[in-house]
């Protein structure tokens, strides 16, 4: 299979045929080069364990804490296990158990996001799909430790946001985040996909954009071809910057913390008009 060549002036929708590349790299690639001594912990104590999610306690240069990490698989067997990184409700449960567990016990908290979307399936709605992002969404923002979520290649709608509501949003240079995706956008605003193309550039997915938007904080560079080449060198940037964010926000008084990640989600849409400032 051809590797994708990626330049500075890439269209936002080749960025988006790169992060979905088969041969990027997934969460179980990124987790050994991250974290040392991770410990599995599965289930949600509700319903049962979801592979799309793979949750646990390691150690990050030296500190304990809690990872949350969505799961594609590298090939079709894996894929079918994982759901494509889609998670149903019993994974988003899991990921509210173990939250609140790094809260009682002061870890902080750090996700990786690759998922087109949550599970659209009649199941995961008869499990509860949308309440369980919602409760996801709202103890997210509230959880009194430092969160930061790491966007490894496809961060799609809810199903991304709800293990995204964190402190600080670092992004691969390839990778995309958005409320919805282009295909979708396409579809609902013009009643035709083959647009994805031009919807990719209206609604500001890229890395790029999501920076000077101040939606993402930082920014990994990769390869002229993606993070599966430079893989090694890509995980050691991540941790370099995961690790100023983490000192930075460990030591912010807790009051301080949560008013920050208030903000930043507050602002989100916030623009400037002559002068005045107006929500779209």
């Amino acid at each position: 299979m051809s590797e994708p060549i990626v330049k500075k002036n890439t269209l936002a929708w080749d960025r988006v045929a790169v992060a979905r590349h088969p041969n990027r790299p997934k969460a179980i690639d990124f987790l050994p080069l991250l974290f040392d001594g991770l410990m599995i912990l599965k289930g949600d104590r509700y319903y049962g364990d979801d592979p799309a999610l793979i949750g646990g306690i390691g150690y990050f240069m030296g500190r304990p804490v809690t990872v949350l990490a969505q799961s594609k698989g590298r090939n079709a067997q894996e894929n079918v296990k994982t759901n494509f990184g889609m998670m149903h409700p019993e994974g988003y449960r899991k990921a509210m158990r173990l939250a609140k567990q790094a809260e009682k016990f002061r870890r902080p908290i750090i996700t990786l996001i690759d998922t087109p979307g949550a599970y659209p399936g009649y199941q995961a709605e008869q499990r509860g799909q949308a309440s369980a992002i919602a409760e996801c969404l709202k103890l997210f923002a509230s959880l009194k430790v430092c969160v930061i979520a790491l966007v490894i290649s496809e961060g799609g709608s809810g199903g991304a946001l709800a293990l995204s509501v964190a402190d600080a949003i670092i992004m691969l240079e390839n990778s995309i985040y958005s409320v919805l995706s282009p295909e979708g956008f396409a579809s609902i605003l013009w009643k035709d996909e083959s647009k994805a193309p031009l919807a990719a550039e209206i609604i500001k997915l890229t890395s790029a954009d999501l920076l000077q938007l101040s939606i993402a904080d930082a920014v990994i560079e990769e390869s002229s071809i993606g993070s599966h080449m430079d893989l090694q060198k890509v995980a050691l940037q991540c941790k370099t910057v995961i690790q100023t964010y983490l000192e930075k926000f460990s030591a912010m008084p807790m009051d301080q913390l949560l008013e920050h990640r208030y903000q930043k989600f507050r602002k989100i849409g916030t623009i400037e008009k002559g002068g005045s400032t107006c929500e779209e």
